[in-house]
């Protein structure tokens, strides 16, 4: 059994990082590059003008971007490490067909990392009959490290929460 261990911070911090918006925004600067100055929209043509401004100010108010005169919007190195637990997560759910076989990235992402937030046990795969010990809990396992190595590395989130013991 893999147990959780969760705090409130934790939690709402999973909340804060499921923003669409922020999401795309992270994803995006990660797979192509700073997005030029007066790019956003056209960058990201799906979001409303108020979808990317609240994601732009809330990567800002996080520290996952900055502006750089000339080069326009790129991401910091906490941006980027924000963007690998992003692919981690949708990796293994993409790997899990989670939420569906056939989803987007971001509600791949989203759903994870809700799964993530939520005080759940995972039942380990029984490996005695030769089965492979990369099981999905170990998969799971291996991207809820990976996020909560970026909240300890990345506090701001999660600053005066009290720990919560998942059973």
């Amino acid at each position: 059994m893999t147990t959780l261990f969760q705090t409130v911070g934790h939690r709402y911090a999973c909340t804060v990082l499921t923003t669409p918006g922020l999401i795309r925004l992270v994803t995006e600067i990660d797979d192509n590059g700073p997005i030029p100055p007066r790019g956003l929209t056209r960058t990201l043509p799906d979001l409303s003008v108020s979808q990317l401004r609240q994601a732009v100010e809330q990567a800002r108010a996080l520290g996952l971007v900055r502006h750089r005169p000339g080069a326009g919007l790129s991401l910091t190195p906490s941006g980027s490490g924000l963007a690998d637990v992003y692919d981690a997560t949708a990796r293994w759910a993409r790997r899990h067909s989670v939420p569906t076989q056939v989803c987007d990235f971001t509600s791949r992402v989203q759903h994870t990392l809700s799964l993530l937030a939520a005080p759940i046990v995972l039942p380990s795969q029984d490996t005695s009959e030769g089965g492979s010990p990369l099981t999905a809990a170990e998969g799971f396992d291996e991207a809820r490290g990976l996020l909560h190595q970026w909240l300890r590395e990345n506090p701001q989130l999660t600053q005066g929460s009290e720990p919560v013991l998942a059973a």
